[in-house]
């Protein structure tokens, strides 16, 4: 079985860097000319998937855009999982799921089990109950194939204080996140391959200041949000990354998703050229 940091790493030799965002909105929604229920965001997230297949390796649907419709919007949310992985994207169901025992053996279940209606590639997790919290759900991943993407350094403002924060062994909140999950990569990690277990670094923090000066040994996945609306440049993502620039993954949203969906694939295209890449 190949492993999730080395299925993110030939996405990104075979189609970029660039990752998609699926954030089916209000906004959105009014712009496309579509309704505010479950079947306007189950058209959006399907003509997103259209426009993604065969221009970028990786889509990033917004649970939360799906789920604020109740039943029908998850059910919403399934047909756009599975119509994006059965047209070779690498799906990251941004769910932010945290909490632990059971309950997070459940969550991880529910996006990671190979046949589940929720089956995503990777799923976004917060680690701020304990790294260590998310052990099983490592190994879930791990033996199905599967990826996790841990918020180490968000792009909201509101993150700085605690992830920030000087932790007991005198590194940061954010940089004893990093130091956790490059420990259990390196246990779990086949020589020379980029481990399952990802990190989310945001574009416009300071990697420095949030104790995330260097890269990951072995290296792995960065979803790094931050791109286009909040602001940062995809055209910097070398100098805003340094050595972690090789494994990033540069998510934007609303900036490929504003024009609406006629101008979604030469949105795609602009933002894979401002990388330096050829459509």
């Amino acid at each position: 079985m190949i492993g999730f940091g080395e299925r993110v790493r030939a996405a990104i030799a075979a189609r970029g860097r660039l990752c998609v965002g699926i954030d089916p909105h209000p906004g959105l929604l009014e712009v496309w000319g579509l309704p505010q229920d479950a079947a306007g965001v189950r058209e959006f997230g399907l003509r997103v998937v259209d426009a993604a297949a065969g221009r970028v390796g990786v889509v990033k649907p917004q649970v939360a855009f799906f789920e604020r419709h109740g039943s029908a919007g998850f059910a919403a949310l399934e047909d756009v999982l599975a119509s994006a992985r059965a047209a070779g994207l690498l799906v990251i169901a941004d769910a932010k799921r945290g909490d632990i025992g059971s309950t997070m053996d459940a969550y991880a279940q529910a996006w990671l089990t190979p046949g589940s209606p929720l089956e995503a590639d990777a799923l976004t997790v917060n680690p701020y109950l304990g790294v260590g919290a998310l052990t099983d759900t490592m190994e879930l991943a791990r033996s199905s194939g599967k990826g996790l993407f841990v918020l180490a350094a968000t792009s909201n403002p509101e993150a700085g204080t605690l992830q920030r924060a000087e932790a007991m062994d005198g590194e940061t909140v954010a940089g004893t996140v990093l130091a956790e999950v490059a420990a259990d990569n390196e246990l779990h990690t086949p020589a020379g391959e980029w481990g399952a277990i990802g990190l989310v670094v945001g574009a416009t923090v300071d990697r420095i200041r949030a104790g995330l000066g260097s890269g990951m040994t072995p290296p792995a996945p960065i979803l790094a949000p931050g791109f286009g609306h909040q602001g940062a440049r995809l055209a910097d993502l070398g100098d805003l990354f340094g050595d972690f620039a090789e494994t990033v993954l540069a998510n934007e949203s609303r900036g490929v998703l504003g024009g609406g969906p006629d101008e979604l694939v030469e949105r795609i295209a602009a933002r894979r050229k401002e990388l330096g890449e050829s459509a």
